[in-house]
């Protein structure tokens, strides 16, 4: 972006279809003594996009943040003033700087030198972050689609949500293979982009974070395999409610924890192809209809390859 300051050390951004395991990413990359992530920002896109009007100023660009509608401004543990400040001193005003000033306070608050980002719906924003952001690197989680499908409809059936039945296995198919597929896509446009299977890093975990560190140019670094022994603590992040807002439901504080309670513990091997005990040979049936091929190109086991992933 024009103006904008050269790109920093090399930055993850943790991305992918929801309930793929890039919180656990997450949690292991913060983990890392030089290292902080925040929670999910989701105003990335919009800032960027402010950025690119006629008229545009620090304040606008910090409300832009600080009311997103996502709701998550609370959860960074930064106050307004001194974002807005940080934005101010940047010499020639751009979106791209006040997107890292953001990071680069979360990372000071931390004690630590890097920073990184993780929310999923970047995922569909790869072109526009790679091009805003050069030091970003693209770390996409992939999970078995059927898990996915099964841990999505656990956590609506969590909510207690009366309007919203569970997602049939087929539109939960057509999701998960647009989004990779798109995203893919994408990723030919930017310089940074590796994916990792939710399934490495729960059972060969020590050499699936090496493999990212080298990715993001960082030492390797033993205290992201005891992210567990933190959680409690970087959770707290999550604790507070988020208001209902602009036709998004009010989510109590706890709830968002609960979603989240596993990452009290070491990675569960159990967690990996929990679709052959707990998903009816219709419900597979229905997906691999739809995004069979995409699973056998990732190397999941199939109806008709008959392969079985290796735990």
């Amino acid at each position: 972006m024009q103006y904008a300051a050269p790109p920093g050390a090399p930055a993850p951004f943790v991305v992918g279809v929801g309930r793929s395991g890039t919180t656990l990413a997450r949690m292991m990359l913060d983990a890392h003594a030089q290292l902080a992530i925040p929670p999910e920002t989701h105003f990335v896109n919009d800032v960027l996009y402010a950025g690119e009007k006629i008229r545009f100023s620090p304040e606008r660009l910090v409300n832009v943040v600080v009311h997103d509608r996502h709701r998550r401004w609370g959860d960074f543990g930064i106050d307004e003033a001194e974002y807005l400040e940080r934005v101010r001193a940047i010499p020639r005003l751009n979106a791209s700087d006040a997107v890292r000033a953001f990071y680069e306070i979360y990372a000071e608050h931390a004690g630590k030198p890097r920073w990184g980002d993780k929310t999923p719906d970047y995922v569909k924003r790869v072109r526009r972050i790679g091009r805003a952001l050069p030091e970003a690197r693209f770390v996409h989680v992939i999970r078995d689609g059927r898990d996915v499908a099964l841990s999505h409809n656990r956590r609506i059936q969590r909510r207690g949500v009366k309007d919203r039945p569970p997602v049939p296995p087929g539109e939960m198919a057509r999701r998960w293979r647009k989004r990779i597929e798109k995203s893919r896509y994408d990723a030919q446009s930017v310089e940074h982009y590796v994916e990792i299977r939710y399934e490495d890093l729960v059972t060969e975990t020590e050499p699936t974070l090496r493999r990212i560190c080298d990715f993001i140019e960082l030492d390797y670094d033993p205290a992201m395999l005891d992210y567990h022994e933190g959680a409690e603590e970087r959770l707290q992040e999550m604790a507070r409610d988020l208001p209902a807002s602009q036709g998004r439901p009010h989510r109590p504080g706890e709830e968002r924890l609960q979603a989240h309670a596993l990452l009290k513990e070491p990675p569960k091997r159990e967690r990996v192809g929990v679709w052959r005990e707990e998903m009816s040979p219709a419900d597979v049936a229905e997906f691999e209809e739809i995004a069979g091929e995409l699973l056998a190109e990732l190397d999941y086991e199939t109806a008709s390859s008959g392969r079985r992933l290796a735990s």
